[in-house]
């Protein structure tokens, strides 16, 4: 899975580099989830928690 980031108000999603190379507070930036090929969307734009607790359950359940 790929995890996408962006400002708010900018339109160009990045691949997201972790916590200490984003500039400010997260709650400034959108996220989004992507499958490994990046062909489809597995969440769409969201919250860093709300996108992080949905590949939480999908990385439960893949192993399960």
């Amino acid at each position: 899975m790929v995890l996408q980031y962006k400002k708010k108000s900018e339109t160009r999603w990045k691949k997201y580099p972790g916590k200490d190379k984003v500039d400010g507070s997260l709650r400034g930036y959108d996220f989004r989830l992507l499958s490994e090929d990046k062909k489809k969307v597995l969440v769409e734009k969201g919250s860093y928690d709300k996108v992080m607790k949905r590949f939480r359950q999908i990385e439960f359940f893949k192993h399960h």
